[in-house]
């Protein structure tokens, strides 16, 4: 399950040591520690994974033994969307290894991120499952990802390792699997000062298509 530190001014939000599907246990969990984030006055955040895995997204055979919950489920996860999208401080993602699917685009939400350069895949693979994206979830990627990156990763499920996905700017850095949560925590730190209603307004007006969209739709 998800843990919350603090690093000096930064929040670091570790959302698990195994696969990290967004569980609705999971949902609950981060939802609950975005509020202390949010409510404490060190105002920068990082999430980041204990093992080789950030998060693989929607937890699907939960999903599929609760259909009656789907429409809620749905709701669950665009809400986490949009809250990371818009949060009034600096995000960063640290991936420490494989980020397939919601996990890739929960990555998204966040205002920079960083990837381990020699272990490890971004991926969206609902081509290969058979599970059209959302409105939202399309309009997101569409929002944060180069048009022919954003064609390429949704059409094909092309796995983009660490390296190329900063190639691609997919993720902002790619770097030693050491650095990871160090360069992370370097750059969240240097943007703590920005935090407050202002960066949320921004937030929100840099993205109005996108927000509407993860608010408005359901799997």
């Amino acid at each position: 399950m998800p843990t919350l530190t603090l690093h000096d001014d930064v929040h670091v939000l570790d959302l698990g040591d195994d696969e990290n599907r967004m569980h609705p246990d999971w949902l609950t969990a981060v939802g609950t520690m975005l509020d202390e984030v949010e409510n404490a006055t060190k105002k920068a955040l990082v999430t980041t994974a204990t093992g080789k895995h950030y998060s693989l997204g929607l937890d699907l055979d939960w999903l599929m033994t609760h259909p009656e919950s789907r429409a809620e489920y749905a709701y669950s996860v665009h809400r986490l969307l949009a809250r990371i999208l818009t949060l009034p401080l600096v995000t960063v993602a640290a991936i420490p290894g494989h980020v397939f699917a919601g996990g890739a685009m929960l990555s998204l939400a966040h205002d920079l991120r960083v990837m381990r350069a020699d272990r490890g895949f971004w991926c969206l693979p609902e081509a290969d499952i058979d599970l059209p994206f959302t409105p939202g979830m399309s309009a997101l990627i569409q929002a944060r990802l180069t048009p022919q990156t954003a064609h390429e990763a949704m059409i094909t499920a092309r796995r983009y390792g660490g390296a190329e996905a900063a190639e691609r700017h997919i993720v902002d850095l790619a770097v030693p699997a050491d650095e990871v949560l160090p360069t992370a925590l370097s750059l969240a730190k240097a943007q703590a000062g920005k935090a407050g209603p202002t960066l949320r307004t921004i937030k929100s007006r840099l993205y109005p298509g996108v927000l509407e969209a993860l608010r408005s739709t359901v799997l």
